[in-house]
């Protein structure tokens, strides 16, 4: 079986996402969560734009940064 670079990039952020929802700490699993997504955001730029993968996993990469940032605001406010 011959993969390409682009592939590995694809099975690697698959298997990131994966890996992400086993997590049972919402922090850690949108961090993780996170590194998939910015893979899939690579990935979909390497299959010569592919939108609707970029489109979808930076929204989802967006979200999380979002949530992660609130979370980290709320903890350090007194």
């Amino acid at each position: 079986m011959d993969m390409s670079f682009t592939d590995w990039v694809g099975y690697l952020g698959s298997f990131v996402l994966m890996v992400s929802f086993l997590m049972k700490n919402i922090t850690t699993l949108r961090i993780i969560n996170s590194a998939g997504c910015f893979l899939f955001v690579i990935y979909g730029f390497m299959l010569g734009f592919s939108w609707p993968v970029i489109i979808t996993n930076a929204f989802i990469l967006g979200v999380n940064i979002f949530y992660l940032t609130r979370k980290k605001i709320e903890k350090t406010a007194p």
